[in-house]
């Protein structure tokens, strides 16, 4: 965490924690079927000019697993989202400094990675 910050450390580590939870979300994410649901796959009309023709495989669904893991993330993020929000630091800022302030607790861990 940086030294030098206007910050809380409580907050400081919950906007951290909520950055690492959006990434590990957006990475895992990644690792899913393309549906929720099994659906069968499709492939789109060919493009003008190109041979190019969209489409998608057989999507076999999520897993239980897989949702209980989706569900996790999100309770998680939802969480994080309230803790960052409702921080009582906020009352000590209003007006144009609250939008700085905010905006500047959002990169704040990247000073502290780069030291």
């Amino acid at each position: 965490m940086p030294k030098n910050s206007p910050f809380p450390d409580d907050l400081l580590a919950a906007q951290l924690a909520l950055h690492r939870t959006r990434a590990a979300c957006d990475e895992y994410a990644k690792t899913l079927p393309w549906s929720v649901e099994p659906m069968p796959g499709w492939e789109g009309d060919k493009q003008l000019h190109s041979s190019y023709r969209s489409g998608k495989a057989d999507s076999p669904g999520y897993t239980d697993e897989q949702k209980a893991e989706v569900a996790r993330f999100r309770a998680e993020l939802i969480r994080l989202s309230i803790e960052v929000s409702t921080h009582s630091y906020w009352e000590s800022v209003s007006g144009p400094d609250l939008v700085e302030a905010r905006m500047a607790l959002k990169h704040a861990h990247e000073s502290s990675a780069e030291a």
